[in-house]
């Protein structure tokens, strides 16, 4: 899933924004850059949805972190292209935004439709409306899967079980909506309903009627796990959400308070999600330590580091995998280029573009912009490349990250426990 890191900031006033469009349009009419329809017309005579073009093209055009790339692909006169469009409704506006942003070849930047950018919002506020249930397609599959139904969600209530084929959503197959929009189709207003069609792990089918409501994505949890003696913490991430940090140090400290001498970190599948709430728990790992590099379109460079001292300063290790990206790929090349953590499991994602999200106003619509790349301390710029592991684990990769028969999990205990007891 395509989850990227945000920074959320704050919309234009709708009269404000009218007023500074209808500035800007003059002066594009008296320069000669819109065709002549729009110069024979009063700036004003812009619908809504014509603005809503216009002032996307703006964000972007002051925002994007490569504006070298606007000169290649002629951004002016995609955003004239775009105008000449019929728009009369919402849906007009979007289809040619989308269009406009297509040619700068970023799939991070990109027009959010309304319940789009609502669910995106939610997702960092660390809940959803939906029915609580984890998706993935394990390796060498095409189907979708049920990793798990989160804790006292619908579809934990309804008895839906880990490793299940969700085969279709409201009618529509899974195989043709793919992952990312599956998982949008559960989401929706609380109190709607969704209609599921499942084929459990004995090959049994069935039809599940669920009434979406808020679910709480429990981004952190934790466990104590004994092995060979030593008592070590499991503390796993699945997103950062604005909750994480705070979540984190509870945890660090309940683990602490039952005596553990290691810590595994599991950041697998965690796409990421705010950046600050990245930064925030490799600032309780990290002492004093670089954590990482950011570089904006200007060319400036801003370094962070981490504060001295640490919420938990013991020995650990930390699971990755293909899934994880953005922020959790900075914390997790922070951590090894820090020499703080060794990383097990496979390459990561490799996505080292941050992006901004930036509500557009009365529609409830709103863009996704790249606006920074980001190194790891040591330098290394990870975009398309990933970060590879310390030890890469066998495959196949466990399905369930810290269910049962998780021989990744296992793995990572065995080798804490053999430096615990070689110390």
């Amino acid at each position: 899933m395509s989850v990227a890191p945000l920074v959320t900031t704050s919309p234009q006033s709708p009269a404000g924004r009218l007023k500074n469009t209808a500035k800007r349009l003059l002066q594009l009419v008296i320069t000669g850059v819109l065709p002549l329809v729009l110069a024979t017309q009063p700036a004003l005579a812009l619908n809504d949805g014509q603005q809503l073009v216009v002032e996307s093209w703006r964000l972007v055009n002051q925002s994007y972190v490569d504006p070298e790339r606007f000169e290649e692909i002629h951004w002016k006169r995609l955003r004239q292209k775009a105008l000449e469009r019929s728009i009369q409704t919402s849906v007009d506006a979007y289809e040619a935004i989308d269009t406009m942003l297509a040619p700068i070849g970023d799939p991070y930047t990109r027009l959010l439709r309304p319940a789009d950018f609502m669910a995106l919002k939610a997702n960092t506020e660390g809940q959803v409306s939906g029915v609580g249930l984890q998706l993935g397609i394990p390796g060498g599959e095409t189907s979708i899967v049920v990793i798990a139904p989160l804790e006292d969600s619908p579809a934990a209530k309804a008895g839906i079980t880990s490793g299940s084929a969700l085969i279709s959503v409201d009618g529509i197959s899974t195989g043709e909506l793919g992952l990312e929009a599956t998982a949008a189709r559960l989401r929706g207003p609380e109190g709607s309903s969704v209609l599921l069609v499942l084929k459990d792990p004995r090959g049994k089918t069935r039809e599940v009627d669920l009434k979406r409501q808020k679910v709480n994505l429990q981004p952190v949890r934790q466990r104590l796990i004994e092995s060979n003696g030593h008592r070590l913490g499991y503390l796993r991430i699945t997103q950062f959400s604005e909750p994480v940090p705070q979540q984190v140090a509870q945890a660090l400290e309940g683990l602490q308070d039952q005596g553990i001498e290691g810590l595994v970190l599991d950041l697998r599948n965690n796409s990421g999600g705010l950046v600050s709430a990245g930064l925030a728990v490799a600032n309780a790992l990290l002492d004093g330590g670089p954590i990482v590099e950011t570089q904006n379109r200007d060319g400036f460079s801003d370094a962070q580091q981490a504060n001295r001292g640490q919420l938990y300063s013991g020995p650990m290790l930390t699971l990755v995998n293909g899934g994880t990206a953005s922020a959790s790929e900075i914390l997790a090349g922070a951590l090894q280029d820090d020499e703080r953590s060794a990383l097990l499991g496979s390459r990561t994602f490799g996505k080292g573009l941050i992006q901004t999200l930036i509500g557009l106003g009365g529609d409830g619509s709103g863009l996704a912009v790249t606006v920074a790349r980001y190194l790891t301390p040591s330098g290394r710029d990870i975009q398309n490349l990933g970060i590879a592991p310390d030890r890469l684990l066998p495959q196949p990769e466990p399905f369930n990250p810290g269910g049962e028969d998780d021989a990744w999990l296992e793995l990572a205990v065995e080798q804490l426990s053999a430096q615990l007891s070689a110390a």
